[in-house]
C-alpha cells in the first residue's frame, strides 16, 4: 500500500483508468457526489496539463439515458461501458435499460449510491433507500455486489468488472454506500483490473465437429453476438467455402456486400428455401431469438451444429446435433486449421447464395414504396465508415434491420430487447466510441418522445450523430396491428408530436424536414459535413406511406414447431 491516502470515490475513477474506460454516463446526486467529484478533479488536473480527461463524464438528463448510452459506447468500443446513478429511484429508473444491456450481453458497470451504512436495511424510510434494492438490481443485471466497507471497494470493483467482461458478457450493478464513497483509504499499489479469461473449447468436440463439416459441400454459418470478434477466424472458414447468414446482433462480422453473405435477411422465404438446400449449418454465438427464427419455425439446415460461450445454450430453442462450449473465436480458429485442404465445396453453393439474398432484397424493397429512394439516399451519404443506430420503429423494422449494408463487427446497434426509446439515447453514447465516425441514428416520433429530453444532451456533448427522425404522428405499428388483428378500431396510436422545427431551434440543433424525398440529397449531404448533431425530420404524412403495411414480426402458421 502506499502512503498517499485517497478517497473511494477517486479509488473509483483510478480503476475505471485503469480498465481502459474513456467515457462514462450519469445523473449528478447527493449519493454518488464522492465519485463523480473525482472525476471531475481528474479532468481538471488533465486540462490544466493541456491534455484530454482521462474519463469524459456525461451528464445524462435520466438514468435510463444513462445506461443506455453506456450501454452502446461499449457495443461499439467492444470494452467497457460506465454508468453512474444515485440510489433508491434512480437505481429503479436505470432498471428498463439494463435489462436492454442483459438482454444484448452488453458489459456495463452500473454504480449506484447507496444510503450511509448506519442506517442502511434498517427500514427507516431514509430517503432515497429503496427496500431489497439489492435484489432488485440482480433482477435485471449478470450479477451485482455491494460495497461493504472502504477495504473492500478495490475487491469488489475488480470482481465487478471481471464479470461484466467475462463471457457471456453483461451488465454488473455495485452499490457503494455514500458514506463509503467519501471514506479515505491508502492508495493500493496496483489498481489492474482482475484479468479475464475465454472460456477454451474442448479439442475433442472439435475433432469431431470437424469430421462431420469435412463431408459438408454447402456449409452455413448463422453468426450472433458473439462471434463479432472473430471476424478473421469467420473469413478464414469463407475462404474454405462457407457461407454466412447473421442475426442482426451479428451484422458486421462479415461486411454486408461480401458475396458469400446472406447479411441479415435470415427468415425470408427465398432464404429458407436455400436453407433446405445446405447440409451443415454452425450456430456461432446466437440464441436464435423467437422474432429472428419466426418463433422457432423457421426451418432451418441440418445437421445443426452449435458453438456457444455460454454451455447452457445447449439445446435451446432448437435441438442441436452437435455442441462446442467456448469462445467463438478460438473455436472457429481451431476449426479452420483442422478443416484446411479438406472442404470440397459444391460449385453452385455461392451462386444460389446469391439469388437467395437478391430474392429476399428484393421482397424487402417491393414492401418500401417511396423509402427504397431514403435507403439508398443514407447508403450513399454515409460510405462505409459509419455506424448505425436503431430505435424500435417501422422503419427499423421494415428497413433498418437489414436494408442499409454495415460493414464492421461493431458498427450497428440496436435496442435488441424491442423496447421504445432507446435509441437517441444509444446514439450519443455510439457516437463517443466511434468518433471521428459519423454516428446515423433512426427513430420514430413516438419512440424519440419516450425519452425527448436527451436532445439537450445530444447538443451539449456536441455528438456526432445525423438523428433520421421517421415522422408519422404516432405509433406507426400499432396502427398497422390494429388494422390487421382489431377490425381497424385505432385506439391510443395516434400522439401529439410536438414542433419538431421549433424544438430544435429552442435547444440550438441544426434540422431539415424533408416532404419530398426528392430533396433528401442535399439536406443529407448539409448533415454529413456537419461535425455535430443534425436532426433530419422525414415527414411520412407528406412522402406516404409503405407500399406493404408492416404489422409487426412475421410468424409461420404451422401445427409443429420445427426443430
Amino acid at each position: 500500500m502506499s502512503s498517499q491516502r485517497v478517497t473511494v470515490g477517486e479509488l473509483v475513477a483510478a480503476f475505471l483508468e485503469e480498465c481502459g474506460v474513456r467515457a462514462a454516463f450519469g445523473v449528478i446526486s447527493i449519493h454518488n457526489m464522492p465519485i463523480l467529484d473525482a472525476f471531475g478533479r481528474r479532468a481538471a488536473v488533465a486540462a490544466a496539463q493541456g491534455n484530454p480527461a482521462p474519463i469524459r463524464f456525461v451528464p445524462a438528463r435520466s438514468e435510463p439515458g444513462a445506461v443506455n448510452m453506456a450501454d452502446a459506447c461499449a457495443r461499439v468500443s467492444g470494452g467497457l461501458g460506465v454508468a453512474v446513478t444515485s440510489t433508491g429511484t434512480a437505481a429503479g429508473n436505470a432498471c428498463g435499460a439494463m435489462v436492454e444491456a442483459l438482454t444484448a450481453g452488453t458489459p456495463v458497470l452500473h454504480l449506484t449510491g447507496q444510503i450511509e451504512v448506519p442506517y442502511l436495511d434498517r427500514e427507516l424510510a431514509y430517503i432515497h433507500e429503496a427496500p431489497e434494492q439489492l435484489e432488485m438490481l440482480r433482477a435485471v443485471s449478470k450479477a451485482a455486489f455491494r460495497v461493504r466497507s472502504p477495504e473492500t471497494a478495490l475487491g469488489t470493483l475488480r470482481e465487478a468488472v471481471r464479470v461484466a467482461l467475462t463471457a457471456p458478457r453483461g451488465p454488473v450493478s455495485v452499490e457503494i454506500p455514500i458514506d463509503v464513497q467519501a471514506a479515505e483509504i491508502a492508495l493500493p499499489d496496483t489498481l489492474a483490473p482482475a484479468p479475464v479469461t475465454a472460456p477454451q473449447p474442448h479439442p475433442a468436440a472439435l475433432d469431431r465437429l470437424a469430421e462431420r463439416l469435412a463431408r459438408s459441400r454447402r456449409p452455413l454459418l448463422w453468426l450472433g453476438g458473439g462471434a463479432r470478434h472473430a471476424t478473421n477466424e469467420v473469413h478464414r472458414l469463407i475462404d474454405l467455402g462457407f457461407g454466412v447468414v447473421t442475426s442482426v446482433q451479428g451484422r458486421g462480422v462479415v461486411p454486408e456486400d461480401h458475396p458469400m453473405s446472406l447479411g441479415a435477411f435470415n427468415l425470408y422465404e427465398p432464404v429458407e428455401k436455400f436453407y433446405g438446400t445446405c447440409d451443415a449449418l454452425v450456430v456461432v454465438g446466437s440464441r436464435l431469438r423467437s422474432n429472428e427464427t419466426l418463433k422457432y419455425k423457421l426451418k432451418l439446415p441440418r445437421p445443426l451444429y452449435r458453438i456457444d460461450a455460454d454451455p447452457q445454450q445447449q439445446g435451446r430453442c432448437y435441438e442441436d446435433d452437435g455442441f462446442v462450449p467456448g469462445d467463438a473465436g478460438l473455436a472457429l480458429a481451431a476449426l479452420a486449421d483442422r478443416l484446411a485442404g479438406r472442404m470440397n465445396v459444391d460449385p453452385g453453393f455461392a451462386r444460389d447464395l446469391a439469388s437467395a439474398r437478391a430474392a429476399a432484397e428484393k421482397i424487402v424493397r417491393d414492401g418500401l414504396g417511396p423509402y427504397a429512394a431514403l435507403v439508398d439516399a443514407l447508403q450513399r451519404a454515409a460510405g462505409r465508415e459509419f455506424v448505425w443506430v436503431r430505435d424500435v420503429t417501422v422503419s427499423n423494422s421494415t428497413w433498418g434491420n437489414r436494408s442499409l449494408q454495415i460493414f464492421g463487427p461493431r458498427d450497428g446497434v440496436h435496442a435488441l430487447g424491442g423496447g421504445i426509446g432507446q435509441g437517441l439515447q444509444m446514439a450519443i453514447g455510439a457516437a463517443l466510441a466511434a468518433a471521428p465516425r459519423k454516428t446515423l441514428c433512426l427513430v420514430g416520433d413516438g419512440g424519440l418522445q419516450v425519452n425527448l429530453g436527451e436532445l439537450t444532451t445530444l447538443v451539449q456533448e456536441h455528438a456526432d450523430v445525423v438523428v433520421v427522425l421517421m415522422n408519422d404522428r404516432g405509433y406507426g405499428v400499432i396502427r398497422n396491428i390494429q388494422d390487421a388483428q382489431y377490425g381497424g378500431r385505432r385506439y391510443y396510436a395516434d400522439l401529439h408530436t410536438p414542433d419538431f422545427g421549433a424544438l430544435a431551434q429552442s435547444i440550438g440543433l441544426p434540422y431539415h424536414r424533408v416532404r419530398d424525398l426528392a430533396t433528401l440529397n442535399g439536406a443529407l449531404q448539409e448533415a454529413a459535413a456537419r461535425r455535430g448533431p443534425t436532426l433530419l425530420e422525414i415527414d411520412m404524412v407528406a412522402v406516404g406511406p409503405f407500399a406493404k403495411a408492416f404489422a409487426g414480426p412475421p410468424v409461420k402458421k404451422e401445427k409443429e414447431r420445427a426443430t
